[in-house]
């Protein structure tokens, strides 16, 4: 990068509404919010002071941005009709959560996680305190050897008509309503038709939510994958095994030599979505095949060197 597109490099600062901000919006005034809380028994103060947290650390966040540099803000909601430029520094301030619902729309921009409250969020992804927010933002764009960019692999669904969709954590194939679903399960040279839960697909970021659950229930001996290992793994949840199913092919992993796809033969309700989004979803009916693969993509995310 030139001197000078160092300079003018853009920070795009990415936040969702407090929970006190998403009551507010439920009930339409901050009156309203707090007359409802109260006729059921409960108290506005946790939502105040959550809020008082999460403002107070997005403060110091954005106090740390250089002066020099632009920066925009832009909330959750936004993202689908928001342009990202390939030379912006993305600052996502807030939950784990939130950097996967960002993850599928970039396409290599360093991004910087922010938690601006420790005490709420756990700080795997948004891992980085407010006051480290300048020299982060010098370190990304203009490199310092206290920071390293670490490459998160994605997961990637492509379906035959050409629909696809992009996860960080993990990708869902199944029915929308989580109850049976029917279809053919095809892993390397082998096939099977199922009738289960459906079917989830973890990137190495993934091993510690939905994938980990699954592990731990079903007690699996599988060596999951790193967070920038060319690897995925994924589990049939529930299959059932009758005169028309089976329930071997249960669990397994995706590289560059082992595809995984699935066939629907779901008439209606079908679904694939993307880290727990099933807003954003793709229809999976009869007649439609998807394949499960590591995407081209990587979340160049900046984390502590060593």
């Amino acid at each position: 990068m030139s001197e000078a597109a160092r300079r003018l490099a853009r920070v795009v600062v990415i936040t969702r509404p407090t929970p006190l901000e998403q009551l507010i919006a439920r009930y339409g005034t901050y009156a309203q919010a707090k007359f409802c809380l109260a006729s059921t028994g409960e108290s506005i103060d946790w939502y105040e002071a959550t809020h008082e947290r999460l403002e107070h650390g997005l403060g110091h966040a954005l106090q740390g941005i250089p002066q020099d540099r632009p920066y925009t803000r832009i909330d959750r909601a936004d993202l689908d009709r928001f342009l990202f430029a390939p030379d912006d520094l993305v600052m996502i301030v807030g939950q784990d959560g939130l950097v996967a619902n960002v993850a599928k729309y970039l396409d290599g921009q360093h991004t910087i996680g922010v938690n601006p409250d420790p005490a709420r969020y756990d700080g795997v992804l948004c891992r980085h305190a407010p006051e480290h927010v300048e020299a982060l933002t010098t370190a990304a764009i203009e490199g310092d050897a206290r920071w390293q960019i670490e490459a998160r692999v994605l997961a990637e669904a492509v379906c035959d008509d050409g629909q696809r969709l992009l996860a960080l954590n993990e990708i869902f194939v199944g029915h929308i309503t989580h109850q049976s679903a029917r279809y053919r399960l095809r892993a390397g040279n082998a096939e099977e038709r199922h009738s289960s839960s459906g079917v989830i697909i973890a990137t190495g970021s993934g091993a510690t939510g939905w994938a980990r659950s699954i592990v731990k229930q079903r007690a699996l001996e599988i060596a999951m994958p790193a967070v920038t290992e060319a690897r995925l793994a994924w589990f049939v949840r529930e299959p059932w095994p009758s005169v028309a199913t089976a329930a071997s092919l249960d669990v397994g992993t995706v590289d560059a030599n082992t595809p995984l796809s699935i066939a629907s033969e779901m008439s209606e309700g079908g679904v694939i979505f993307a880290d727990g989004i099933e807003s954003d979803r793709i229809d999976f009916v009869s007649g439609r095949r998807v394949q499960l693969r590591i995407a081209e993509r990587r979340l160049n995310l900046v984390v502590p060197a060593g």
